[in-house]
This record gives structure tokens, sequence and C-alpha cells, in this order.
């Protein structure tokens, strides 16, 4: 198996080029649209419990938390993004086939969310939603997403995916990119 360099960060949103390109229009993130991707962490209309003798409520099991593979396990990282301005150029998209990638941000700022179903061809036309203060997203294994993409000030997220043995990423880069708006 050839072993791909990660492409400059720079490289991933480039600059519109005097090419056409088709436009994606950015889409509130609601439960119902993001389904088949994966999960929207949030707490409006989540099952909830009082808990410490009614001083906290509990949002229960907020996201399907996958892991596969040897010696799998989850583990929870902090990411700290630089923001974004739209529109943007999408040119990749990447996916982990071993196990689920949660976003939790950690502040209000929005951040926008990229995912393609798969296809016979590989992943499909991208879709791309806008979060509001307070959602998070849990990305289902095997989805094809965009990176990581805070859009208001430098943004902290609690990130939940796999840790273990094994290749857990795997690039796509689009034949023509996407603009993002």
């Amino acid at each position: 198996m050839t072993t791909r360099r990660r492409q400059p960060f720079a490289r991933l949103w480039t600059d519109r080029g005097s090419y056409q390109m088709k436009e994606i229009a950015i889409q509130p993130l609601t439960r119902e649209a993001f389904a088949p991707f994966g999960d929207v962490i949030e707490t409006e209309n989540a099952y909830s419990f009082s808990i410490n003798g009614g001083k906290c409520m509990r949002y229960h099991d907020l996201a399907r938390i996958e892991t596969a593979g040897e010696r799998a396990r989850p583990m929870i990282s902090i990411v700290r993004g630089e923001p974004y301005a739209l529109p943007l150029t999408l040119t990749m998209v990447e996916r982990h086939p071993l196990g689920s990638q949660a976003f939790i941000p950690l502040g209000n700022n929005p951040f926008l969310v990229v995912v393609s179903e798969e296809t016979a061809d590989g992943p499909g036309e991208p879709r791309a939603f806008l979060t509001a203060p307070g959602q998070g997203v849990n990305i289902a294994r095997n989805v094809w997403h965009g990176i990581l993409t805070p859009l208001q000030g430098v943004s902290d997220f609690a990130v939940i995916d796999r840790g273990g043995e094994g290749v857990n990423l795997e690039e796509h880069f689009f034949e023509e990119p996407f603009l993002l708006r």
C-alpha cells in the first residue's frame, strides 16, 4: 500500500482559479439532514435526566462512537483550529475506515461540516452544513468528510476518535474542486 503524504494545509482550501467550479450551498446543520453521515451532538431535544442531587442535567448518549481493528480504543483530544473565510474551494475529503470522529466545540464559534456519500466511483457530491452555537458532530466510520473548518476566530474542539493499530485515514482529491458559499 502506498502512503500519501498529506498536502500542505493551505492547499486543502485554495483560492478560486480561472476554472468554473460547481457551487455547493451551505445549509444549517440538523439531525435529520445529517443522519446519513453520523450524529449531531446537541442538547436540544436530547434524552436527558437530572443527576447529582438535581444540580446537573445529563444529556445522555448523544453519539455512537465507533472503533474497529487491532487494539482499537476511543481517545479524546483537544484541537485548536484557525478560522477560514468563506467562500472556500474544496479540493479534498478524507475518511476514517476504522472509527468515527466527533468534534465538539468548546466555544460558540460556528464551524463548517462537509460530508459526501459513498458512490461506486468514490465520494459523491459534497454537502456542507453550518453549525449553530452548541452543536457538534460525530462523523460515522467510513464517511467522507472535509477537514475541521472553524469560521469565526481561533476555536478549540474536543475530538473523540479512534486510537490503535492500523491505517485509519484515506484521502480523496477531487478532479474538479467545489466552491462552498
